[in-house]
């Protein structure tokens, strides 16, 4: 699947400040929502769809991708 990512708003978490490196979103159109690495913005991103990105949300809330 190709996504045009070239009008894409990318933003970083509020949480982050502006030294920090981290992981910037986009919300593109169909409900996709994009995700690429902030020290690298015109590298790959990946695209992930409503249900994927829903299940990747809470899997982070629910704490399941904390390290042991």
């Amino acid at each position: 699947m190709s996504v045009d990512l070239s009008g894409a708003q990318w933003f970083k978490s509020s949480r982050s400040s502006a030294n920090q490196e981290c992981v910037e979103v986009a919300f593109l159109g169909s409900g996709m929502i994009g995700v690429r690495d902030s020290k690298n913005p015109t590298g790959a991103a990946l695209v992930f769809a409503p249900a994927e990105w829903d299940a990747f949300t809470a899997g982070v809330n629910d704490g399941e991708f904390d390290r042991q």
